[in-house]
């Protein structure tokens, strides 16, 4: 009987033994999860760029568009899209019979007029013997005055008359120039060398030039291209002329790092460009996106950038090299004032306020507030509430 008493007395003991430190270790575990866990960053020194990107289009920095300044049928077209040609080489021939028999019929009228100044030369000539005689006659009184005063009109009707034809020779030897010049246009040649884009007509297709230039080619000189970019209204006044600017285009292998050209910007247009309305539809609304247009040249000496292209574009605003940065993600907004959360090596949260440089989108520079090697609060991780009854 006592042995089992004495049993029983040992088994509660231990019982309780082994609840107190099953007590004692999760009163440890709750206190070791009391306060906060954070996720730091240390500062460093880095490139931070200020950036602004855009879309743009590219294009040849010089093209002519060669047209037609005489109507009729093209006869012979000689060069296809993507032909190299030289300035001066031979492009197109319209039918030139109609601007042929136009010149023709324009020396037969000079040759003409040219026959009746001889004819009327001969007549000045004619007027002025009449005219000595008269006055000859006049001295010894032997004709009358009125003959004198004919012959006088005669000369001076004739003289007026070569005058009158002279003029007209010229008039229409100018336009004669006009028309052979005119049949000149009906071979036309290149005025520039370079590659021709385009082609927009045909053999033995007919152009009427009578009211507008009928485009039949475009050359281009690929050897150079222009950037047209589209920036909005709320980035344009950051892009400046001679501001760097680089970009990227479309189309570059997974394994294939994209190639990126590089510039400085040549001009900011002042205007948007104006985008004219179909017929019958209203203005634009003034809630409509803006964008300006912004230029810059590239080399294309190695023909890798074609016309029509997209480039990705980025235009560096600012730049400042190996400075203390933050992320943007640890700054917080107080009074209109940035500050962030710096943890000491003692464990102790700090607030800073901090002023700040250049910025880029995930980083800025930090000019006051932090130093380089301290530690940024980016996120804190609570402990749980289930366990707050058991923190001390």
């Amino acid at each position: 009987m006592l042995s089992s008493v004495l049993k029983r007395r040992k088994g509660r003991r231990v019982f309780w033994v082994g609840a107190a430190l099953i007590l004692v270790a999760i009163l440890a575990w709750g206190r070791g999860s009391d306060g906060p866990r954070y996720e730091v960053a240390e500062i460093t020194r880095r490139d931070v760029r200020a950036t602004v990107n855009a879309i743009g289009t590219l294009q040849p920095r010089r093209y002519v568009d060669v047209g037609a300044q005489v109507s009729g049928q093209i006869t012979r077209l000689s060069v296809q899209p993507g032909d190299s040609v030289e300035q001066g080489q031979l492009l197109v021939e319209i039918d030139p019979s109609v601007q042929q028999a136009v010149v023709d019929a324009g020396r037969a009228a000079v040759a003409d007029l040219r026959a009746q100044l001889a004819e009327q030369q001969a007549a000045h000539k004619l007027a002025r013997l009449r005219h000595a005689r008269q006055q000859r006659m006049a001295k010894e009184g032997a004709t009358r005055d009125e003959d004198v005063q004919q012959a006088q009109a005669e000369l001076a009707f004739a003289a007026a008359r070569i005058e009158q034809l002279r003029a007209r020779i010229e008039q229409t030897q100018a336009s004669q120039r006009a028309e052979e010049a005119r049949l000149g246009y009906t071979r036309i040649y290149a005025s520039m060398a370079g590659t021709v884009v385009s082609v927009e007509a045909r053999e033995g297709q007919t152009l009427n030039a009578t009211y507008q230039t009928p485009n039949i080619l475009r050359i281009a000189d690929l050897s150079s291209m222009t950037v047209w970019t589209e920036v909005s209204e709320a980035d344009v006044r950051r892009v400046r002329e001679g501001m760097p600017v680089y970009f990227t285009t479309l189309g570059a292998g997974f394994d294939e790092a994209p190639r990126r050209w590089e510039s400085t910007v040549r001009q900011v247009l002042p205007t948007p460009p104006a985008a004219p309305a179909p017929e019958g539809a209203t203005a634009q609304p003034a809630s409509a996106a803006v964008v300006y247009t912004v230029l810059f040249d590239v080399d294309n000496g190695d023909g890798e950038l074609m016309p029509q292209m997209t480039a990705q574009v980025v235009f560096t605003t600012a730049t400042a090299e190996q400075v203390p940065t933050v992320p943007l993600a640890a700054l917080q907004s107080r009074d209109g004032r940035q500050s962030v959360r710096v943890l000491d090596d003692e464990g102790r949260v700090q607030n800073r306020t901090v002023r700040l440089g250049v910025r880029s989108r995930h980083e800025a520079e930090v000019l006051e507030g932090v130093a380089e090697g301290e530690r940024l609060i980016m996120a804190e991780h609570l402990p749980e509430r289930g366990w707050s009854w058991l923190q001390w």
